[in-house]
């Protein structure tokens, strides 16, 4: 049943994200438009997270998803394209995406910023033809305080990951099972 929801899962999304006003997503973005976007997101990360850029210059590699796209009425969906950045220069392009069926209804779109704080992690996911987090690595999912400088924080995990920029009506954003594919750009 998974592999089959796999298999549906673009299709799905397209027809999803059409019934909810998101028709935009369903064509791939050129790779200027998602540098745009990710330096949009990454400006936002700046501003929402205290000490992000002192955080942003111990990372060995940055994965910026600007616009990721989350629609369920029973079946649902994930997708969104982004782009991986080390040293500051965009490397590599790649898209998120998820199925999920369940009681669910509704729709959200938000930012997912992955920093890769040990260099193996990132030669990992960058050695990979398709990487599935909580499978092929673990991420924690980033909480502070309001005010709360997150280098203040002592992440354990090699890959730290952030969600921000909520819009919309759906709860509970998770990147566990969330599949990362690299994208020709």
């Amino acid at each position: 049943m998974i592999q089959t929801l796999r298999t549906l899962f673009p299709a799905l999304l397209v027809v999803l994200l059409a019934g909810t006003g998101f028709s935009g997503v369903a064509s791939a973005a050129a790779a200027e438009e998602i540098d745009i976007k990710a330096d949009a997101a990454l400006a936002e990360f700046r501003k929402e997270v205290p000490g992000a850029d002192e955080f942003l210059k111990k990372a060995r590699g940055v994965l910026v998803f600007p616009d990721v796209i989350k629609a369920g009425f029973v079946l649902g969906g994930e997708y969104g394209e982004g782009v991986l950045r080390v040293g500051g220069k965009s490397v590599q392009y790649y898209n998120i995406a998820s199925a999920s069926f369940g009681f669910q209804i509704g729709a959200q779109e938000y930012a997912i910023v992955m920093v890769f704080l040990k260099d193996d992690a990132l030669k990992k996911f960058r050695a990979s033809s398709g990487w599935e987090a909580g499978v092929d690595g673990s991420v924690a999912i980033a909480e502070w305080g309001a005010g709360k400088d997150i280098n203040s924080q002592n992440f354990k995990d090699p890959i730290v990951g952030f969600v921000f920029s909520n819009k919309g009506l759906m709860a509970g954003v998770s990147i566990e099972g969330s599949k990362i594919t690299r994208l020709e750009r």
